[in-house]
């Protein structure tokens, strides 16, 4: 429940006390609980929707990386999160989806 609740605080730190929606990890009540957070589960259609998404996501991440391999020495991944930001920007853009990817 510790790590749960301090991984929690990361997330509120950068992005402000929002409600948490998870699968159904023992250790999230919890630490919602202890954070003054609402806590949801989400549905079997949402988890898989949630699923895909990560899937499709990384599937263009392994694309990017089989045609574009850093050569450089003790690489710092620039190149790959500019180009994340450009996919989840394009898609965003492209796409009139329901569900938005964001960073």
């Amino acid at each position: 429940m510790l790590v749960a609740a301090q991984f929690i605080e990361s997330l509120i730190s950068k992005y402000g006390k929002h409600p948490i929606y998870s699968d159904g990890g023992i250790w999230y009540p919890e630490a919602c609980i202890a954070l003054g957070l609402k806590h949801y589960l989400h549905s079997p259609y949402e988890k898989s929707i949630i699923k895909r998404v990560n899937q499709y996501l990384k599937d263009r991440i392994e694309g990017f990386d089989d045609y574009y391999q850093c050569v450089k020495k003790d690489c710092n991944l620039v190149h790959i999160y500019n180009w994340i930001s450009f996919f989840v920007s394009m898609y965003n853009d492209t796409k009139n989806n329901k569900f938005k990817i964001e960073l």
